[in-house]
């Protein structure tokens, strides 16, 4: 056996520490900074180019998702909560909450093609594969809107008995919709929209994000402080994982079998699928406060987080803290 140097050995003890602390290697490796004030929710990947698209106030920025730099605007979305494609038409749509519509605008050019009633406050939305329809999820009214992107017109509603917050797809004509208030899973019928069933999510309360894995066919679903894992052809749960606390998006990444949450009080949870009925936390990367939502990029396997900077709270201030002003700010998380 070879004799070890005092310098090989400390470099091997200090290697050992590090991936015992950080067994993904993930961590933040850049801050896109927006100077713009107001609030946000979602954000999203888009679909060409090496765009990202970030709700934040009355319009969602448009950056360049590898630089931060600004590539582009769409105005006049107040209230805005989230942004999905519809890349056949090449169209995208902005879920506008205090306006109760839908911003469609040309991907190519984000020119503004019109808007669309929805129900009221419009959170997340979708590009639904199956039917190939644009859904979103309707807070206060409690339903589901249902347009078609090719027409731009309202064509069906469904009422969810509940506040539905994050919906996701199985592909093959299945919606399933997180209800906050009700603590559990609507699925949904993609052909009639018409509501199957309900699946209990409890003990688990207050879910928010929602991810899908096709292969498995098992929902993530982000909870207070909990990650649900369901069967999704049958309701039952398979797993209840620990998440950090604040928990608003829930990711999957299918090529590395990791799911993500992103949790407000300053971390993302990994847990890797060992496989359909076997879950195992890997890790609480450190983010920031206030990182609640998420969207990653199954492309390179970065993962965008929106938060700010927040003003100190006075001893037993409650409610979300003051951000201070020009300090919006979307986190890149990768290795």
């Amino acid at each position: 056996m070879k004799k070890l140097t005092l310098a090989v050995i400390v470099l091997i003890a200090t290697t050992v520490t590090t991936n015992a602390q950080n067994p993904t290697g993930l961590h933040i490796t850049n801050s896109f900074h927006i100077a713009s004030p107001g609030g946000w929710d979602y954000l999203a990947v888009g679909p060409v180019n090496d765009w990202l698209y970030v709700s934040h106030g009355a319009q969602v920025n448009i950056l360049n998702k590898k630089t931060g730099d600004s590539v582009g605007v769409i105005e006049n979305t107040t209230g805005v909560h989230g942004i999905a494609f519809d890349v056949a038409d090449k169209k995208g749509f902005t879920s506008n909450g205090r306006l109760n519509n839908v911003t469609v605008f040309e991907l190519s050019t984000n020119k503004i093609l019109g808007q669309i009633p929805t129900g009221t406050n419009p959170d997340a939305i979708m590009y639904e594969t199956f039917s190939k329809k644009i859904i979103t999820c309707n807070g206060r009214s409690h339903n589901l809107s249902i347009i078609d992107p090719v027409k731009n017109t309202l064509i069906d509603s469904v009422d969810v008995g509940g506040k539905p917050e994050t919906a996701v797809s199985d592909g093959a004509g299945k919606i399933f919709v997180n209800i906050e208030d009700k603590n559990e899973i609507v699925e949904i019928d993609a052909k009639t929209f018409k509501v199957l069933t309900h699946w209990s999510l409890s003990p688990a309360e207050g879910p928010t994000g929602l991810a899908y894995d096709v292969k498995t066919k098992r929902l993530f679903a982000g909870c207070d402080k909990l990650l649900v894992v369901m069967d999704a052809t049958n309701g039952k749960i398979v797993d209840k994982l620990p998440i950090g606390d604040g928990c608003d998006g829930v990711a999957f990444d299918a090529s590395v079998k990791n799911i993500y949450t992103s949790n407000g009080e300053g971390t993302m949870t990994v847990i890797h699928e060992d496989n359909a009925n076997k879950f195992s936390v890997i890790e609480n990367v450190t983010t920031k406060r206030g990182a609640r939502t998420i969207a990653l990029d199954e492309k390179s396997h970065m993962v965008y987080m929106p938060t700010a900077e927040f003003e100190a709270q006075e001893p037993g201030q409650k409610g979300r803290p003051k951000m201070k002003p020009g300090s919006f700010q979307v986190l890149v998380v990768g290795k």
